[in-house]
């Protein structure tokens, strides 16, 4: 089980402790206010609807506790949310009935009991009790229209009248229509507010990982020049001592491994200083569908992907950026490469661009490869962090720090043996034509 998902556990767990509290607290005002006033309208302690309201009321303090003992002991929280939304809808319908039917002022309470359902289960859970609480709404209107049940009237207070047919079917009209609005509208806004404290979680890790990467690439930068200057130094005398003793096959070979690890070194340590300080480059506006589409044909043609990957393109047209180009291609073919090698023989890479609020506009490279292990995902970023046996560690760290400094966000999501998923968010600006 990854992160993430415990994460979307316990707070789907908090939510229901919360509902559990707030069901406690209304049943106790509500129906203890109810109480309250029909025994100032009625002298008898036990008229027939108070009783049913003292049983209605011990039933749901009982249900409660149930619910409190088996709440960490259930593993389908899912199904044991849906059972207790379902349980209050007929627990509405019997405050309904026991208040006057037809003339009960307490229909608004479906209305409650489907604002907390799409706090918990969202659009498709609130449009399910919306449609519950519809369907008891209007058996029990029907069974009283037709005299096969009879709502408990309580002298001097709520009383049933009668009605229509036109009436009741107006009255149900209306509540379904009540039910189905406020399940979609709260429903709604649960699935923005959902959206946005994922962005938000989103941003606070790319601060975190902004400001890690600030303070090593300080010290990055001070010793990539470090090494650099004597490095070069190096690779010099041995060149010169390398012609000086050209006869020599023994010396010659030691110094073609010395000239080679001191490129080798030289690449890293010019990789490293990319990944302190990237270069600024020119910014120039970009249409970044044809952007995408070349940096695509190059890649469909390296050795890396012929052949063995499919890559499939959702693109949206005239959609511009502005970026240096040359980043622009190295941030695509880094992540298209790491996407490539994260697949074993034949497999799939999708490239789609997605509309994001606030004229953002996201790429989204996924594949279908090993993923990456849940332990590791913080950690891709980080300068020197790999898995590839050949790799620096740094390609990941030099894309996210380009990335970065053209005030772009980056994003992976992953699920080890089911494949990874990495988003870039630029800003749109408008067509330059």
């Amino acid at each position: 089980m990854n992160q993430k998902t415990v994460t979307a556990e316990n707070e789907f767990l908090h939510k229901l402790k919360w509902i559990m509290f707030f069901r406690l607290l209304f049943t106790t005002i509500l129906l203890g206010s109810t109480i309250i006033f029909q025994l100032r309208e009625s002298p008898s302690f036990l008229a027939r609807p108070l009783v049913f309201i003292y049983v209605l009321t011990a039933a749901i303090y009982l249900l409660s506790f149930i619910y409190s003992l088996i709440l960490r002991r259930v593993k389908r929280q899912l199904l044991f949310a849906y059972i207790q939304l379902i349980i209050d809808t007929a627990v509405v319908t019997l405050i309904l009935f026991v208040t006057g039917g037809f003339s009960s002022i307490f229909s608004f309470l479906y209305l409650v009991v489907i604002i907390y359902s799409s706090m918990l289960l969202f659009r498709r859970g609130s449009m399910i009790v919306a449609a519950l609480c519809s369907i008891q709404y209007g058996i029990m209107v029907d069974l009283e229209y037709y005299g096969i049940l009879s709502p408990f009237v309580i002298e001097g207070g709520i009383a049933s009248v009668y009605f229509t047919w036109s009436q009741a079917l107006f009255k149900i009209v209306i509540t379904m229509v009540a039910c189905f609005a406020v399940a979609f509208l709260s429903s709604l806004l649960s699935e923005q507010e959902r959206e946005t404290k994922k962005e938000l979680l989103a941003m606070e890790a790319q601060v975190k990982r902004v400001e890690k990467m600030a303070v090593i690439g300080e010290m990055a930068a001070g010793l990539a020049h470090e090494i650099k200057n004597p490095l070069a130094s190096l690779t010099g005398s041995i060149q010169l001592l390398r012609e000086d003793l050209s006869d020599n096959t023994d010396h010659n070979k030691l110094m073609q491994i010395v000239l080679r690890e001191a490129d080798r070194l030289s690449s890293l340590v010019s990789d490293f200083l990319l990944f302190a300080r990237p270069p600024m480059g020119k910014r120039v506006p970009i249409e970044l569908k044809g952007a995408l589409m070349e940096t695509l044909e190059l890649f469909e043609k390296d050795s890396s992907s012929l052949g063995s990957i499919t890559i499939n393109k959702t693109l949206i047209p005239n959609v511009w950026i502005e970026m240096d180009m040359a980043h622009l291609r190295q941030v695509l073919w880094n992540l298209l490469l790491n996407a490539a090698e994260s697949i074993d023989g034949r497999g799939r890479i999708d490239i789609r661009m997605v509309p994001f609020k606030n004229r953002y506009i996201g790429v989204q490279i996924s594949d279908n490869g090993c993923g990456i292990p849940d332990n590791m995902i913080q950690s891709i970023f980080d300068p020197f962090f790999t898995t590839k046996p050949n790799g620096t560690g740094l390609g990941l760290s030099i894309v996210h720090r380009i990335v970065e400094s053209h005030n772009s966000m980056l994003e992976v999501e992953s699920e080890k043996d089911k494949g990874t998923t990495f988003t870039l968010r630029f800003k749109q600006i408008p067509s330059p034509t």
